[in-house]
């Protein structure tokens, strides 16, 4: 297995498929389980954040989407295993079609109720997962762009303007502070809420810095969160080196052979 610059092994083939297929199959084997893990601390934060702000519908932007799952998770109350055995559990070849995926996508969204009142828009570099997720029901919007390299057109600004909370389950580490603070500044002075789950191999001073000069205070939630499982021995040896480089003791947690996320939620200090 090919690792990237931090380590980890490289996936960026499973982000950019016409269908989540190869997501979820490449995925099930590692255990990859935190968009299940985030769901109920995101859902706390859009009720908490409805009542305060006494918004009916809040809006939310998942940076790094890519299929829509916290989507998916939120919206329709599915779980990340239904969505394991959705596109996993099919002969081989898998003789279904895009379009009978979508098909049955499609379904599950008006077959459920959104469960939260709540609309997504996704952000992610990938047209194919964005596209598919959008087709499906999952987002409502979807934003394609890469926000780390340039400052988003009239249009993304549009399309990002009236957020109520960001979100992200991952992408943080790769994506960093340069996003966050072009999302907020596409608000025209509005300051969403936000909660990111973040690879503790990953500092998150950089980005609660650059959040503070915008306004917010950020805590980290006690705990950590599973993940999901090292790919290999290699990659689990690179990103131990890693950590302990950084200051960072994986003694009892990555030692025994996963990757764990922590929860950071800012809000505005008003």
């Amino acid at each position: 297995m090919r690792l990237d610059a931090t380590g980890k092994v490289l996936l960026d083939h499973i982000y950019t498929q016409p269908d989540p297929r190869p997501y979820f199959a490449a995925l099930r084997p590692l255990d990859y389980r935190v968009p299940q893990q985030a769901k109920p601390h995101f859902a706390r934060l859009l009720r908490e954040y409805r009542e305060r702000r006494r918004v009916a519908t809040p809006r939310m932007l998942d940076i790094g989407c890519s299929y829509g799952i916290n989507a998916a998770l939120l919206k329709y109350d599915a779980t990340l295993d239904e969505l394991y055995a959705r596109y996993c559990d099919a002969p081989r070849p898998d003789p279904r079609t895009r379009a009978a995926l979508l098909a049955r996508d499609r379904e599950l969204a008006r077959s459920r109720p959104p469960a939260h009142g709540l609309r997504v828009t996704g952000l992610d570099t990938s047209a194919n997962a964005l596209a598919y997720a959008t087709e499906a029901g999952f987002l409502d919007d979807a934003v394609h762009a890469d926000l780390e390299a340039a400052d988003p057109t009239a249009r993304q600004r549009r399309q990002l303007a009236g957020i109520d909370l960001v979100v992200s389950t991952g992408c943080l580490g790769y994506v960093t502070e340069r996003t966050l603070v072009r999302v907020v500044r596409a608000q025209g002075g509005g300051r969403p809420w936000m909660a990111h789950f973040v690879l503790r191999m990953f500092p998150f001073d950089r980005i609660a810095a650059a959040l503070a000069e915008l306004g917010y205070h950020t805590r980290r939630v006690e705990g950590v969160f599973r993940q999901r499982r090292f790919a290999s021995p290699e990659e689990r040896a690179r990103v131990l080196d890693r950590m302990s480089a950084a200051g960072v003791n994986p003694d009892g947690l990555e030692t025994d052979g996963w990757l764990y996320a922590q929860l950071h939620i800012s809000r505005p200090h008003a």
